[in-house]
């Protein structure tokens, strides 16, 4: 059994960070071990609550499961502040060599804001260098270039701005777009259109981090990133074609749709 470590923020609804990463992990036959960046007072309609967890405790906790456990792959999420985007860069450089899958998360699907303005510098500087794959969105992408992102010309000139921070590769997701739902993955050379059915839902609380702990845990079963990145496409579509209404909110995905045969006519993207 492979070992895929997240170090991410928790959310108490469950839909999002820790909670659901540790339930892909598992789905995926992976045992998943856990750093905590920050609590969230979070639910299906918004973050009401950030507490950062202290930046010594975090090195403790990477220090404690490294050192005993190791991870074959990582995936980070939110890391709230510059300070703990410091702290984890310098841990991961102490400690493992492990491939990282980064997702940028900057902004909860509600809107709320879960990375400080000048932490996204931080980011950029010292954990985009450590990355084997960066994971943003459109929104994202729009907030690390400086330009609009609208379009597969510009997922394309975003991809090659943000690969030349240094990740090995970049997977532009392309949820937002208007007339499709497909992703771009870069590596520097050349980029592979991954195709997506929209699912017309609004139950889409916890996609990326569903979608970056799928891609991290099938990785560390092949090694390959252009399959594992092609294998969790197809997971996260599936979560998201089989998400149903769960609080007043936006609902969280479905990653038990591809293990217990939940499906509808969109789940073959």
């Amino acid at each position: 059994m492979k070992k895929i470590l997240t170090i991410a923020g928790s959310d108490s609804g469950g839909g999002a960070g820790i909670q659901t990463d540790l339930k892909t992990i598992a789905l995926l036959g992976g045992h998943g071990t856990s750093v905590l960046t920050a609590l969230t007072a979070q639910n299906t309609l918004g973050v009401q609550g950030v507490h950062p967890v202290p930046e010594a405790f975090i090195r403790q906790q990477m220090e404690s499961v490294l050192t005993d456990i190791g991870t074959d792959t990582l995936k980070i999420g939110m890391l709230a502040t510059a300070g703990i985007v410091r702290t984890v860069a310098e841990g991961l450089r102490a400690l493992t060599a492990a491939p990282l899958v980064l997702d940028p998360v900057m902004v909860a699907t509600s809107g709320d804001p879960l990375l400080a303005e000048d932490a996204r510098q931080s980011l950029q500087d010292n954990l985009f260098p450590l990355a084997a794959v960066v994971t943003p969105n459109l929104g994202e992408a729009e907030l690390l270039c400086g330009f609009p992102v609208t379009d597969r010309a510009g997922m394309e000139q975003a991809a090659a701005a943000i690969h030349a921070r240094g990740p090995a590769y970049v997977l532009l997701k392309g949820g937002h777009l208007v007339d499709d739902a497909a992703d771009l993955l870069f590596d520097g050379h050349q980029g592979i259109w991954l195709p997506g059915h929209r699912v017309d839902t609004v139950h889409t609380h916890g996609t990326g981090c569903t979608y970056s702990a799928a891609i991290a845990t099938f990785l560390a079963q092949s090694g390959d990133m252009v399959q594992a990145v092609t294998q969790a496409k197809r997971f996260i579509t599936r979560a998201i074609a089989a998400a149903g209404p769960l609080g007043h909110g936006r609902g969280p995905t479905n990653p038990y749709a591809a293990v217990f045969g939940t499906d509808d006519a969109h789940a073959s993207a």
